[in-house]
């Protein structure tokens, strides 16, 4: 399974992006190989509304089953919902640090969203 994970940089050591829809990128992991990848989210920053929405659409075509962001607001909480993906929320962590905290399922999983529309 592949996770995404929300990411101000490129690599491992790179702070967890607190926002979702306007990210400024996603890290892709593969749980089973290990294997990562970046993907850029900039299509998404500037748009004046459906970022989220958008983003998800992003992170469902990259193969991601499971979302770690800092917030979720409801559009992009319904559209991940409805493509059957998993969010779970961190604060203040790195990429490797979030993966970890998922792996040994310490993370708190969003069953609703804890924002509104466009922060």
């Amino acid at each position: 399974m592949k996770i995404a994970i929300t990411t101000e940089g490129k690599t491992l050591e790179s702070r967890l992006d607190p926002r979702f829809g306007r990210a400024a990128g996603f890290l892709i992991h593969d749980l089973e190989t290990g294997e990562n990848a970046y993907a850029g989210n900039e299509q998404n920053l500037s748009l004046p509304q459906g970022a989220g929405i958008q983003s998800a659409q992003t992170v469902a075509g990259l193969g991601a089953g499971v979302v770690i962001t800092g917030h979720v607001g409801p559009k992009a909480h319904a559209a991940l919902q409805k493509g059957g993906i998993r969010i779970f929320l961190a604060q203040d962590l790195t990429v490797r640090e979030a993966i970890e905290a998922y792996k040994a399922g310490t993370l708190a999983q969003a069953d609703a969203p804890d924002k509104g529309g466009h922060w």
